[in-house]
Order: C-alpha cells, then structure tokens, then sequence
C-alpha cells in the first residue's frame, strides 16, 4: 500500500453493521523499509463486561522503550463535526501488558500528565476524555475502553506511536 491514511469497515455479507464481535487486524511487517505504522484506531459501541471495546499493538522496540498514547474518546464524538449520536459519556482507558498486567488506566485525562499530552499535541478537547501516555516495551499490549459506572454508547479508541 501507499503511504496514506486508510479506513477499513466492518460490516456482514449483507453490507449492515455487523452485530456480533469481529475483528480488523493491520500488519507491518516489512522491517527492513522505511514503513512504520503510527496510529490505529476503532470506533465502536462501547458496551459492559465482555462487551468492552479492545484495541491492541505490538510494539518491537529493539533496545529500550517505545512512548505511546492511548486514548478513549466519547463526548467528542458528539460534536458537530462528528455527529455521532449515542455517544459514551465518560470514557475510562485502561492498558494491558501481554501478561495481563495493567501498565496504566486513566479516566479523565486531565488527572495525569496534562502537560506531556497537551506537549504530544494529542489532548481531547473535552475533560472527561480519558488519555494513557506510557513507555512500553516491546511485546503485546491490549487497550480496554469502558464507560465509567458502567455506562455504554458510541466511542473510540486509539493508540499512537510517537
């Protein structure tokens, strides 16, 4: 493919959305070129227990550590440029390690290192988004987006490689 920003939509042979879980899964696995795969995201609804919404990487850092932000974004999305309706109130974010250890969670975004995320040029334009800036290793990690009580509705979740 060609540098670029892409799409890809989920939907069932029918071409409506799908109803169930599904999955999009993006590889670079060139790593001999100059091909690096910067931002992933995944809009969804946001729902309790195992219906959370999940995004995951796998970071490969050779020697020391890779910074990334994760973010949770709901009332964004119901801005008018957007026009989502349904939208997750209070996101919370919370980031696995492959082991299933909790790297770091946040629930609004201004509570941790405001001034690093605003610095990064990534701060949500609303406080009760939620926003994990964390080095990582390499290995796997999984974002887990909720709503904060356990609310549910339309959110999105992304993670950056800076």
């Amino acid at each position: 493919m060609q540098p670029g920003n892409y799409t890809a939509i989920l939907s069932d042979k029918n071409g409506t959305p799908p109803t169930g879980v599904g999955l999009v899964e993006v590889y670079d696995i060139n790593s001999g070129a100059f091909a690096e795969l910067t931002n992933v995201s995944t809009r969804g609804f946001v729902g309790t227990g195992d219906n959370v919404m999940i995004g995951g990487i796998i970071t490969s850092g050779g020697n020391g550590s890779t910074q990334v932000v994760v973010r949770g974004l709901g009332p964004t999305l119901s801005l008018t440029q957007f026009g989502v309706s349904g939208a997750l109130a209070d996101p919370v974010v919370s980031l696995f390690d492959g082991n299933g250890d909790l790297v770091s969670t946040n629930n609004n975004w201004k509570d941790k290192q405001q001034a690093a995320i605003e610095a990064a040029g990534l701060a949500p334009p609303n406080d009760l988004e939620a926003v994990i800036l964390a080095p990582v290793a390499a290995g796997n990690y999984t974002a887990i987006l909720s709503g904060n009580g356990g609310a549910t509705g339309i959110g999105l979740v992304e993670i950056y490689k800076l």
